[in-house]
């Protein structure tokens, strides 16, 4: 019966915390200012992500020629100023890194 409990207890813990925003954002009206301040939100983190995944490596900058990240992050960004089109700009990204990775071993 204690099992029970604990594992009742534990599903409340951890229920309630995610039901909450939701629950009182329905009644919550932001501001138009911050509703605009707060949609830049995604492309922020999303933009850290990746240049802390293309700058990076083992906890140290990584700016060398060696970088096969920082190459084929130029090759996708070309591409997106070329193409203007989501998948071929990911697909050249793909190649371009697999051709640097695996075939010139960078």
């Amino acid at each position: 019966m204690n099992e029970i409990l604990l594992i009742a207890a534990m599903a409340a813990v951890t229920f309630i915390p995610r039901l909450l925003p939701f629950a009182l954002a329905s009644r919550l009206r932001l501001p138009k200012s911050m509703q605009q301040a707060l949609s830049y939100v995604p492309i922020a983190i999303l933009s850290v992500i990746i240049a802390q995944s293309i700058f990076y490596r083992d906890g140290a900058l990584a700016l060398h020629m060696n970088n096969p990240f920082l190459w084929s992050s130029l090759v996708a960004f070309i591409t997106a100023l070329i193409q203007k089109r989501l998948f071929v700009t990911i697909l050249m990204g793909l190649i371009s890194y697999s051709i640097l990775k695996f075939w010139l071993l960078l």
